[in-house]
């Protein structure tokens, strides 16, 4: 009897802990439970789906507002079926992919609507100045990390190479700070 009751606590905690993201609709999902909030927009990456390399817009901000939070590039992770996926180099990508451009272009004719309704709408975020992980070519250069600390947030593109994507697909974004590795995000996403 004690087993089926600790069983039944370890369902209800698991399901509990899956059922933080939310889907704010249009292909944005949402999490602000953990020390870093993670809202990703991945419309696009249902529209790329047959695509070698698929985008993802990520907003990332410190919860704690009194907390400064370092995100490296390497400390971003994909989770789909059982593994993890790293964010390509920018020249791997460059080499690659030339689709950066239209990708951009594409997203910025998308509504924001979804990713709006959440927690994103009370932070700044340096979108609009263009420097991010995956600048476009001509662009800024890119970052090796992007930082958040009170109202201020990151907000950048991510790229992961395809691994086979079909439309119904769940995948997780991680991501955890440089230094205190105790400080992470995630978001549970649906290819749409």
């Amino acid at each position: 009897m004690k087993i089926m009751k600790t069983l039944a606590l370890v369902l209800a905690v698991s399901v509990a802990a899956s059922a933080q993201t939310q889907n704010l609709g249009m292909g944005a999902f949402s999490d602000d439970q953990g020390p870093i909030l993670i809202a990703v927009d991945a419309a696009m990456a249902g529209l790329m789906i047959d695509s070698p390399y698929v985008m993802f817009v990520a907003y990332l901000a410190a919860k704690d507002q009194n907390r400064s939070i370092v995100v490296d590039r390497s400390d971003v992770v994909m989770v789909y079926e059982g593994r993890e996926y790293r964010l390509p180099t920018v020249k791997e990508l460059r080499d690659n992919y030339r689709g950066g451009i239209h990708d951009l272009d594409f997203y910025r004719h998308l509504g924001k609507e979804g990713i709006i309704a959440s927690w994103v709408r009370f932070y700044h975020f340096n979108f609009t100045q263009g420097a991010d992980f995956f600048p476009t070519l001509g662009g800024p250069l890119s970052l090796e990390r992007g930082s958040m600390s009170g109202l201020i947030g990151f907000a950048t593109k991510l790229y992961f190479k395809n691994p086979g994507f079909k439309k119904g697909d769940k995948l997780t974004i991680k991501v955890r700070d440089k230094k205190n590795t105790q400080l992470t995000g995630e978001v549970e996403v649906t290819i749409e």
